[in-house]
Formats: C-alpha cells, sequence, structure tokens
C-alpha cells in the first residue's frame, strides 16, 4: 500500500519490508522500513473494511512492540473509527484501546495537546459543554494533575513540574456572580495539590491564561473543557502539535490532527504534526532512559 501510494505521488521513497522491528535501524538506511504481512489496496480518502483491518493489526502489533519493549514507544495516526467500528471494534478511540492493553482504567489515560510554547490538557474531552459544569470535580482535578505532574517529571524531564490550573467562568466566577465552580471544586483541588507538594495554581481566566507572559509561568494548562484546550493550541501550535497520552506504562504520541479525508492521496497534506510527533515520542524515549 505504501508502495502505491509513494508511485501515485512520484516520491523517492523506497519501502523495505522487514521481519522484526530489530531490522529498522538498520534497513533504513536503504529506504522507509515496514514490517511485511500486512497489506491492503491504496484507497485514499475512501475508508475501506480492509483498511480498517489494516489499521487495527498496525495498532495492534506497535502496541504489542511497545509493551514488550521491542520498541520504544508507539506514534498512532489518525483513524476512522466508524469504519474500525463496523469490522466489530468497540473502543471510543486509539487512547481507550491502549489504556486497556496496559491495564489501565481510562480515566488514568490522559491526554495533552504539546507543541513548542504550549502544554494544555483538557479536564473533560468530548463532552457537551452544558455537561462540564456537573463532571467537574475536586477528584477529577486531583487526579488528572497528579498524572500530568509526574508524566511531565518522567516523559519530559522536567524536576519540578508548574501546573496552572484554568477557570471555569469568565473572570474566574467574578466572586460568584457568575458561578460557584472555582470556589467549590477548583480552588479546593489547588490547595489539595499544593498541600501533596505539586506547584499548582489558579485558577486563572481562561482569557488570561494564554497570554505569552502567562504561558511563560507554567509548563502544562490544566483546562476544563475539550475548546478551552484545543483552542489555543491548535492557534499557535496548528503544524506542530502533538497528542500525548500520559499515564500509560507505553509512550504514545499521534499528530494532534484527524484524517483529512478530502485532501488524502492529493499531495497537500503538512507532515508537520506527523513529524513532531515522531520527534517527541523519541525524545520522551530518551528521558525514561
Amino acid at each position: 500500500m505504501l508502495r502505491a501510494a509513494a508511485e501515485a505521488l512520484w516520491l523517492d521513497c523506497p519501502i523495505v519490508p522487514i521481519a522484526d522491528p530489530a531490522e529498522a535501524l538498520f534497513a533504513s538506511a536503504a529506504g522507509l522500513p515496514v514490517m511485511a504481512g500486512l497489506d491492503a489496496p491504496w484507497t485514499p480518502g475512501a475508508p475501506s473494511p480492509e483498511g480498517a483491518k489494516l489499521a487495527l493489526a498496525s495498532l495492534s502489533w506497535a502496541t504489542r512492540f511497545a509493551l514488550s519493549g521491542v520498541a520504544a514507544g508507539l506514534v498512532t495516526a489518525p483513524i476512522a473509527k466508524s469504519a474500525l467500528a463496523a469490522i466489530g471494534w468497540d473502543y471510543p478511540g486509539q487512547t481507550e484501546f491502549l489504556a486497556d492493553a496496559c491495564g489501565k482504567p481510562y480515566r488514568d489515560a490522559v491526554m495533552m495537546l504539546a507543541g513548542p510554547s504550549l502544554r494544555t490538557v483538557p479536564l473533560t474531552v468530548h463532552v457537551a459543554l452544558a455537561d462540564v459544569p456537573g463532571l467537574l470535580s475536586a477528584d477529577l482535578i486531583i487526579h488528572k494533575a497528579r498524572i500530568v505532574a509526574a508524566g511531565l517529571h518522567r516523559d519530559f524531564g522536567i524536576a519540578a513540574p508548574r501546573l496552572a490550573i484554568a477557570a471555569l467562568n469568565p473572570h474566574a466566577g467574578e466572586n460568584g456572580q457568575f458561578g460557584d465552580e472555582e470556589a467549590r471544586i477548583i480552588a479546593p483541588a489547588i490547595a489539595a495539590l499544593q498541600a501533596e507538594g505539586i506547584d499548582a495554581f489558579g485558577p486563572v481566566p481562561g482569557d488570561a491564561l494564554f497570554m505569552p507572559r502567562a504561558r511563560s509561568g507554567y509548563d502544562a494548562a490544566l483546562c476544563m473543557y475539550h475548546d478551552q484546550a484545543l483552542i489555543p493550541l491548535k492557534a499557535l501550535e496548528v503544524d506542530e502539535g502533538v497528542n500525548v497520552t500520559l499515564g500509560l506504562s507505553v509512550i504514545r504520541t499521534s499528530p494532534d490532527h484527524g484524517t483529512a479525508f478530502d485532501i488524502a492521496g492529493k499531495g497537500l497534506a503538512d507532515p508537520g504534526a506527523m513529524a513532531a510527533a515522531i520527534m517527541m515520542a523519541a525524545e520522551m524515549a530518551a528521558a525514561r532512559g
């Protein structure tokens, strides 16, 4: 499939089949090492059952390699979840699949979006905005903040991670005028984290959290909902944004974008985010030693 893609796009990219990941280092001198035995027709922009089976087999192999230590980590590409569901895959996404493979509950797999100048973590992810206040709790903030602090220390070599905790409401609630979640949920969670020795502060109003001077004062921002975390990251790091999964026993990164079927196979996609995801996985592996 990759050979057909390279030929169709006039890319000088020899494909070198290998039977074991250990061969990759030597095979890379001749071209792109690819595990033999998995294949499917190349149908850009048109998901198929064959393509879904190939994607799932590739993910399964890569996960086994990472768990066994044969690979230092894995970089996942965007997937068509509906196509995978059609062949019997029953996970919400690759993150949940990996958490299950690592023997971890889903809540321990924390999504962090990372770029050269910003790291953000959405505490609630794919839920309706109206449901966010009811899903927030001090326990949720504390649990995920612990995982983020540990991940920044282990995988990014930050000795004492600084965590900025975002407010939910405008002006951090304005002393209860615009909501009480800051006083009732967020501030107590921050106090508990500080008591554990974690350098957390806030709640910081969302409109002040991502200014250049503010960004220099923390290593990651924990945000209350999906768009609060992803809008600034994509605005600042659109071609270098990486989706990192913290809290797992294996290293996992992914480009922070979707499948883009509308431009698939046309030679228009920017590879920056995928390249950044590969580089970040390598850097995380080096940090783990």
